[in-house]
């Protein structure tokens, strides 16, 4: 590449110092269309992720046979692609006839299968439903919002659940109350165990 090439380029980055010193000030209307780029260029994290999980979507039912089309898609092909992904996990989910099983940190290998983590899976719902409908699908059609889904969602967690022995429990929120509006009255803390 020619330095004069070079030169040519490094006047075009936008919001290069160079760019700024070397062209005189930007309207308003040259200013927005040298921002908007940049802004569209670096989505979030989130953003970036759920893109890609809807494009692997996408291809998941190109790749069905017969092709299955959006507009085609139900809660079944949900379900099945959630299992698809079970493949490419990296949680072990011990099996009921486990030596290991209901053990956290097992102390040898054993032959039980790799599965996704469930709140990997419930993370990926929540950005398919998001991208769903953000590609002009109705929230009423929407595959991934159905209740089927939360209930292979509950079951995959209560099943990893027991077979790992690590308990997913809900986190409850902190009450806050005056002290000295509780100090003549019994509180749940005081139950004997």
């Amino acid at each position: 590449m020619s330095t004069n090439r070079v030169a040519k380029d490094d006047h075009l980055l936008e919001g290069s110092s160079r760019s700024l010193l070397s062209s005189p000030m930007p309207t308003a209307d040259q200013h927005h269309r040298q921002v908007a780029p940049a802004a569209a260029a670096a989505p979030s994290r989130y953003e970036s992720q759920k893109r890609r999980d809807w494009n692997t979507f996408g291809q998941y039912l190109k790749n069905q046979r017969p092709p299955v089309s959006l507009s085609q898609c139900t809660f079944n092909h949900v379900i099945d692609f959630l299992r698809y992904l079970d493949q490419f996990g990296k949680t072990k989910v011990h099996l009921n006839g486990c030596v290991f099983f209901g053990q956290s940190e097992p102390p040898a290998p054993c032959p039980c299968p790799l599965r996704q983590a469930w709140g990997s899976l419930d993370a990926l719902i929540g950005r398919l439903r998001a991208a769903y409908e953000e590609n002009g699908g109705s929230p009423e059609t929407n595959p991934f919002g159905n209740g089927a889904i939360r209930v292979f969602l509950r079951e995959v967690k209560e099943c990893q659940s027991k077979a790992r022995g690590v308990p997913y429990k809900k986190k409850k929120k902190k009450k806050n109350y005056p002290s000295k509006a509780i100090q003549g009255t019994k509180t749940s803390s005081d139950k004997p165990c």
